[in-house]
């Protein structure tokens, strides 16, 4: 089993309803001993004329490969009618792979860990409430948190499941 961490944001629709979906159909698909941070709400960024997205950090057990995982995200979102249009533009749902034990992959399709995780408060501030001590690429998440400004996003107050 390699313990594995998933990025989670919807905009549309009932995000909280969305992401709790997502989080259901990964469990009965390939992630086991699922944990996730509490739901915030954050600023969009790039394309900022839409709904603020509800974001979160899953952490689970996977037997399955990166790629696998990879098909896995994608399957889901495409399943719960993600379209992809716009880039950073609104949608039903996202599931990005952020770290996968501590594989350092880049191929076509997938880069890990993710290249711009410690750059984005809606990943790092969830990610900081569930794994605070984990380090990636030499850097622990709770500096990377403590080099952002995360002031704007608001905890919604619900903890995932």
């Amino acid at each position: 089993m390699t313990r594995t961490y998933l990025g989670l944001g919807a905009n549309l629709g009932d995000p909280v309803a969305q992401l709790r979906e997502a989080i259901a159909r990964l469990r009965r698909s390939g992630l086991d001993e699922v944990r996730v941070s509490p739901y915030y709400r954050t600023r969009p960024i790039g394309v900022t004329d839409q709904p603020w997205f509800v974001n979160a950090v899953l952490v689970g057990e996977t037997r399955l490969e990166p790629e696998e995982l990879l098909d896995l995200c994608l399957n889901v979102e495409r399943d719960m009618g993600r379209v992809r249009k716009d880039r950073w533009g609104p949608r039903v749902i996202d599931v990005d792979l952020l770290f996968y034990g501590d594989t350092r992959l880049s191929t076509e399709r997938l880069t890990l860990p993710h290249p711009r995780w410690s750059e984005r408060g809606f990943v790092v501030k969830p990610l900081a409430d569930i794994a605070p001590d984990l380090t990636i690429g030499g850097l622990r998440v709770s500096a990377a948190l403590a080099a952002l400004d995360t002031s704007d996003m608001k905890p919604l107050g619900l903890l995932g499941e």
